[in-house]
């Protein structure tokens, strides 16, 4: 029996002599949607067409080049879209903030104009607005497209600020360079970065956490909470001024001086990007910038309280495209963390929604012109940078999302494995360590969609916000604090940074093709994120990061430290432990291990609380002689120095007897020696 799809994709199941969808020899078991799929291809096509026409997206993506304030060879030149407004009225320093001396002018295509004669008539650090009528009422707003904003001590209201300064002078040759192979992510905040009270600027994260990162072995930064934002503890997510780089932080060119230095370090530089919903705040955002509410936006999150995109229309399809050019074009990000693309993709915004059977991603519930808009994004990203790479925040595990335009995909490059800290959170609160369940643990590391790569993650910021805990702080609690001197046993401690490690290196090794960690987690930071506000007294004792803990040599989070640093090496010399196949060799439940094969290693976990394996045989290998060349109980790591790197174990009638210490992983290389 055909399964149930939308009226509109029905007709497609009967069609003769066509050539199968790409994506069906990938996944089989998506052969009953066939012709929900044609559907789906034929209306992603009509929606290209009617967005962009037959020529490229990175030539449709050009509004920030048109739109907004501009130098001119005759002075200087100021564009809004507005259709719905009847007046508009440019205000602000240079003209003594008089509402009436300069009117807009209406063009074609529901844009207005003006032009500002004199390389004088705008100086350098003013402030504008604009002033907006229709139907009689009278507001001021912030231009769209405006590329820098501050806020107004007094009112704590934003203006647009006019830059006519100097371009900035890249350092970093400007050649395009591949993305790095493996993948290791460093999600970071530059506001939070600093270990002082108050919020970091850009210039002090490019000088002192840079080389850190870099120090770390990770190969790229994802920054969060990079385009301006008026509510500081949003964490960049209700975002106001998409084009305009936060001022929190320090001007636009430092923003660009941290890029490139991050470029000249060998860093990829990644941006948190919101495209999924808009700040309600009306004055300073976009949600209302002509008065009828409705040219960017059409409706509001049910949870979030957030505006949302109205990815039909052609103006916000423009302004978001664009907007994806500008921040690579102007400030050379290397590619996207395309967030909250769950809440995209399904018209309910997937809220309460398990997404346990195939059907769940061909109904009328999918939101196809915000899969048409993110097709279009991915292929924009490919245009204007072929080394650049798009990651989607999704849940739903919706198939095709992360494979080429070609393959019959969205086109992502990676998919966040986002059930995967959610697992082990589940795991830590409800299950006692005994009675882990390796079955489980097996299923949610290793299964993901064929062919489509995930970024694997143990916690993220998500884990580490108030109200919440990251992976150690729950196996520890309050041993986070008592119990981290190296000069002192603490049994509590030693449980919960063996169980990090191990927690981290299966996630690493079985359920990354790429992988990622928030800042601080690498050391096991003590404590949650909670920005200032009015709740915890404007304080922000919480919204920054201890190094010191990690630098003082005295504490145990500089083993946790060493540990990932390690753990990134291991897979820099035995390239593929990231991304390549993996062959299970065993998942025993009784004994708490799960052993599998991948990119030439042989690695066995012992998650068993209490009993060590001497004499644990894996069966199924070739001939070979192994010795351990890692292991997570090591005395740099702040384990016990179980496990010997000399030993020489050989494969005898495909069986290899190994000896497991509980609560650890091993990682077996091939060696010559005798």
């Amino acid at each position: 029996m055909t399964p149930s799809v939308p009226f509109a994709e029905r007709r497609f199941i009967r069609m003769k002599k066509v050539k199968r969808p790409a994506i069906l020899a990938i996944d089989p078991w998506l052969a009953p949607f066939e012709g929900a799929i044609r559907a789906r291809e034929e209306s992603l096509a009509a929606y290209r067409d009617r967005m962009v026409g037959n020529g490229r997206v990175s030539d449709f993506a050009n509004g920030y080049i048109y739109y907004g304030l501009h130098r001119t060879d005759a002075g200087w030149v100021f564009r809004e879209k507005a259709p719905s407004a009847d007046a508009l009225h440019l205000i602000g320093d240079f003209n003594g903030w008089n509402r009436t001396s300069h009117p807009l002018k209406k063009i074609p295509g529901g844009d207005w104009e003006i032009e500002l004669p004199g390389a004088n008539a705008l100086a350098s650090g003013q402030r504008i607005l604009l002033q907006v009528v229709r139907n009689g009422r009278t507001a001021d707003r912030v231009p769209a497209y405006m590329t820098a904003v501050a806020q107004d001590e007094v009112t704590r209201q934003y203006n647009g600020i006019v830059h006519a300064g100097h371009d900035y002078q890249w350092k970093c040759a400007d050649a395009p360079w591949r993305a790095p192979s493996p993948l290791y992510i460093y999600e970071c905040h530059v506001g939070m970065a600093q270990e002082r009270p108050g919020i970091g600027q850009y210039r002090e994260f490019a000088d002192l956490i840079l080389p850190r990162i870099v120090e770390s072995g990770y190969n790229a930064i994802q920054i969060m909470a990079v385009m301006e934002h008026a509510y500081y503890a949003s964490f960049g997510y209700q975002v106001t001024n998409f084009y305009a780089p936060s001022a929190w932080y320090g001007p636009g060119e430092d923003l660009k001086y941290l890029i490139d230095r991050a470029h000249e370090m060998g860093l990829f530089v990644l941006m948190d990007l919101v495209h999924a919903h808009a700040s309600d705040n009306a004055r300073d955002g976009i949600g209302d910038i002509d008065l009828s509410g409705s040219l960017y936006l059409n409706g509001t999150h049910p949870q979030w309280g957030t505006g949302l995109f109205d990815y039909g229309k052609p103006e916000t399809v423009h302004f978001l495209l664009s907007n994806i050019k500008y921040w690579m074009a102007e400030f050379r990000f290397d590619g996207f963390r395309f967030d909250g693309v769950t809440s995209m993709l399904y018209q309910d915004h997937a809220m309460g929604k398990a997404f346990t059977s195939y059907e769940d991603y061909f109904t009328d519930n999918v939101n196809l012109d915000a899969l048409g808009y993110l097709k279009l994004a991915c292929e924009l990203i490919n245009e204007v940078n072929p080394y650049a790479f798009a990651i989607a925040e999704d849940m739903s595990g919706m198939p095709g999302l992360c494979l080429p335009a070609a393959r019959g995909g969205i086109g992502f490059d990676y998919r966040l494995n986002m059930g995967v800290p959610d697992f082990w959170i589940k795991t830590i609160k409800e299950k006692r360590d005994e009675d882990w369940d390796m079955g489980a643990l097996w299923h949610e590391l290793t299964t993901r969609r064929p062919m489509e790569r995930t970024v694997g993650y143990a916690e993220s910021h998500d884990q580490a916000l108030v109200g919440d805990q990251t992976i150690l702080f729950r196996l520890m609690d309050a041993e986070m604090y008592a119990g981290m001197d190296k000069a002192f046993k603490n049994l509590a401690a030693d449980r919960g940074i063996a169980l990090s490690k191990m927690i981290k290196f299966a996630t690493f090794a079985l359920a990354s093709d790429a992988y990622l960690n928030f800042m601080g987690n690498e050391f096991g930071h003590p404590e949650w994120v909670d920005f200032p506000r009015e709740g915890n007294g404007w304080s922000y004792q919480y919204a920054r990061r201890q190094w010191s803990l990690r630098d003082n040599g005295y504490l145990k989070y500089q083993w946790l430290a060493e540990f990932d640093r390690a753990m990134l090496a291991l897979d820099r010399e035995h390239e593929g432990l990231l991304g390549s196949a993996v062959r299970s060799l065993a998942v025993d439940e009784v004994k708490k291990i799960i052993a599998f094969e991948k990119a030439g290693l042989i690695l066995v976990f012992n998650f068993h609380p209490s009993v060590s394996r001497a004499e644990y045989i894996v069966e199924g290998l070739a001939p070979g002689r192994h010795r351990v060349c890692f292991d997570t109980d090591g005395e740099a790591f702040g384990g016990q120095g179980r496990v010997s790197r000399e030993a020489v174990y050989e494969v005898i009638d495909g069986k290899l007897t190994i000896y497991v210490p509980c609560r650890c992983a091993v990682v077996l290389a091939r060696t010559h020696a005798i």
